[in-house]
């Protein structure tokens, strides 16, 4: 099962520093027990918000929390959107705890985690679909039912082949989407899946924001037109902030300030730091519509640039 991307094709700057991050973030493990709690309910929350808006659950962030982390039913909304949440961040919590190096992903976790994703709102949670689908937007025709099993097959198998664990989360995550092998929750069930793949090689989980929804639909239609560019710039970018996360947790050096913060002092504007951040130059986080970024993150940029790179 042949990707049509490699490492070399990733975007260059943000993948040296995902490297480079992810040997330090090594390098300190094990992390405090506390530490790692509060960052499994940190992301935990941001994981299931996103990954349930982006499928159209009206829930806020705040309404979000209540339900997961105080068991409070919002007012006004579905019993359907309080499942939503409880049974994805159910499901983050088990990739937490799963994942693990050689972990082998086939039939039987990606049933787990329909199940588990998607009961009390689906009949059949957990099992393959017996209908033909259509996704909503997109022009892709998903396989027939009777081909799913053999093309999920072909994916498994072609898996372990790909030795970059980036690439094989961004493989797994498309190839979900596009064999669409559930009625619903199949979104839902690629991302936990793509992440499950991620924990495994000691990655941090990824967070795709439901402000992204547009492009992130847009990488898939080029995924499955066979351009894989897009979606693993996106993915990659994401990796990076999850691994700044987890870094950010252990070094005070790399503490998450807003870009506001960092620019006073700096020879750099908070307009041309968020450009920057933008582009992936400069390791940064968006947290809800502002940008985050560290002391340690400004210096490794300041030494990159040419002299007199300087904005205001």
């Amino acid at each position: 099962m042949p990707i049509p991307i490699s490492v070399s094709d990733l975007p260059p700057v943000t993948w040296r520093r995902v490297q480079s991050n992810l040997k330090e973030l090594r390098s300190r493990r094990p992390l405090p027990r506390d530490v790692l709690e509060r960052l499994r309910q940190q992301l935990r929350l941001y994981h299931t918000y996103n990954s349930n808006a982006i499928e159209g659950n009206t829930l806020s962030l705040k309404e979000t929390r209540l339900i997961i982390e105080q068991g409070i039913t919002i007012g006004g909304k579905s019993v359907r959107e309080h499942l939503e949440a409880t049974n994805n961040a159910e499901a983050f919590d088990w990739i937490w705890e799963s994942g693990r190096p050689g972990l082998r992903f086939d039939h039987a976790p990606l049933k787990k985690l329909h199940e588990m994703v998607t009961k009390g709102t689906l009949e059949s949670p957990g099992e393959y679909r017996r209908q033909q689908v259509r996704i909503g937007g997109s022009a892709h025709l998903p396989p027939p039912p009777s081909e799913i099993v053999r093309r999920l097959d072909q994916l498994f198998k072609g898996l372990p082949a790909i030795r970059e664990p980036v690439l094989r989360s961004i493989c797994l995550h498309h190839r979900l989407a596009s064999i669409h092998p559930f009625l619903d929750g199949n979104g839902r069930t690629a991302r936990l899946a793509a992440n499950l793949v991620l924990i495994s090689a000691g990655y941090a989980p990824v967070v795709l924001r439901v402000e992204d929804r547009r492009r992130y639909y847009k990488c898939l239609d080029e995924a499955d037109r066979g351009r894989y560019g897009p979606l693993s710039g996106f993915v990659l970018h994401a990796v990076d902030e999850g691994l700044a996360v987890f870094l950010s947790a252990v070094d005070p050096e790399r503490a998450l300030v807003p870009l506001r913060q960092l620019a006073r002092g700096s020879a750099y504007s908070q307009e041309y730091l968020s450009l920057r951040a933008r582009q992936g130059v400069l390791e940064a986080v968006k947290i809800g519509r502002t940008w985050y970024s560290s002391k340690h993150a400004l210096a490794r940029y300041a030494e990159t640039v040419q002299p007199g790179t300087q904005a205001r």
